[in-house]
């Protein structure tokens, strides 16, 4: 089986390259934004919806293209798809949520303080610093 892009009709070869351009166009917004903003919270968001948004638009070219040319559904790009977008926004928090415990540690004047009655330190995730979650005295 010998399948060239050659091969490709112009029905799916013009979606799948306006597809190709506007998933780069994507990530190229992110990569300046990366370099634009300022300070680290700024600059994880940018990046982080290029990356998402321009993987989806490459990975639906690549399985527009390789389905008209293989006569049948690829569907291995739905699961590269699905972890994409599932794991970079988690990154992301994880991420700034680092960066927040860090700052705040540190003092930093740029942040918001924590909710109130929290420490930096606990930030409410000991369950001895919670009622009604063991620790302490329930009345």
């Amino acid at each position: 089986m010998n399948n060239h892009l050659a091969d490709l009709p112009a029905w799916a070869a013009i979606p799948a390259a306006l597809l190709l351009l506007a998933g780069a166009v994507l990530t190229l917004i992110g990569t300046v934004g990366l370099l634009r903003f300022g300070s680290f919270y700024q600059r994880v968001h940018a990046p982080t919806l290029g990356s998402t948004l321009g993987i989806g638009c490459i990975l639906l070219a690549s399985m527009l293209v390789f389905s008209v040319l293989e006569s049948r559904a690829i569907l291995h790009e739905v699961l590269i798809t699905a972890l994409m977008v599932v794991t970079t926004p988690i990154t992301l928090m994880l991420l700034a949520r680092a960066a927040l415990y860090r700052d705040r540690s540190e003092g930093s004047d740029e942040v918001p303080p924590p909710p109130s009655g929290q420490d930096a330190r606990t930030s409410g995730s000991d369950p001895q610093s919670r009622p009604g979650l063991g620790g302490g005295q329930d009345v």
